[in-house]
């Protein structure tokens, strides 16, 4: 019963990484978290220009 248990196991393993994979994996996380930290950094750079940019017309 113990084998049985495990077989089934591995084959609800195999069927899963085949699902992940076939969705498109860690490419595409890769990628997408990529985007995300590009747009983050972009926004934060604009605001801290703008708040430079501020700071310097209150002078």
């Amino acid at each position: 019963m113990e084998i049985l248990n495990f077989v089934i196991a591995i084959v609800a393993l195999v069927i899963a990484v085949l699902a992940f994979q076939r969705t498109g994996g860690t490419k595409d996380l890769r990628k997408s978290t990529a985007e995300l930290l590009a747009k983050m950094e972009k926004k934060m750079r604009e605001e801290e220009a703008a708040k430079e940019e501020k700071e310097k017309s209150q002078k």
